[in-house]
């Protein structure tokens, strides 16, 4: 027996609602709390700009997803693993063929960068920006050297965090990059 971490695949909506549900049985004692060590729904730090407010929530990044730390044995994995499939919203394990086999966990780095992307484990923990704005907008930047010049927004790149925004200097459009903090909606 070895500690892995496995990924349950459940209804969409539902991650929640799963995980109390383990979380209850374990309390209970109906399935073994050395078997199943944790229960994570896998969620990261957004942060939202509207109406010119920044606003924090947790977003789920996998959604349809739990991450369950188990110490799976070889003999008796079965009754641990109907237990959980018994519970209203469960799928199955990913990677998984049929219910028959026994679930295969995740690699030890995929685990890590899950958790390092949630926040439960120390690292390079990133706060996601979404964008309240899209191509053609008009934007009023409120921070660096360009604050309090408009502009229209040309290009926007989710993976950088950044937007491409053209300006009027001395009468010619100039393209600026910003990120998505340093402007709102005009």
């Amino acid at each position: 027996m070895s500690r892995s971490w496995y990924i349950l695949n459940t209804y969409t909506g539902y991650e929640g609602k799963i995980e109390r549900t383990i979380r209850s049985l374990l309390d209970k004692k109906e399935i073994d709390s050395s078997v199943v060590l944790d229960v994570r729904v896998p969620v990261e730090e957004v942060v939202e700009i509207k109406d010119g407010k920044k606003r924090t929530r947790n977003n789920k990044f996998l959604p349809g997803y739990l991450m369950l730390e188990m110490d799976l044995p070889e003999l008796g994995w079965k009754e641990t693993c109907s237990k959980l499939y018994r519970i209203q919203g469960v799928s199955g394990f990913v990677g998984n063929i049929s219910r028959n086999n026994r679930p295969r966990p995740i690699t030890n780095d995929e685990a890590k960068n899950l958790l390092m992307k949630s926040g439960a484990i120390k690292g390079e923990k990133q706060t996601r920006v979404k964008p309240s704005f899209s191509v053609g907008d008009i934007v009023k930047i409120n921070d660096g050297p360009f604050a309090s010049f408009t502009g229209t927004i040309k290009e926007i790149f989710l993976d950088k965090e950044k937007m491409s925004v053209e300006v009027q200097i001395f009468g010619r459009p100039t393209p600026v990059e910003l990120n998505f903090l340093q402007a709102e909606k005009a």
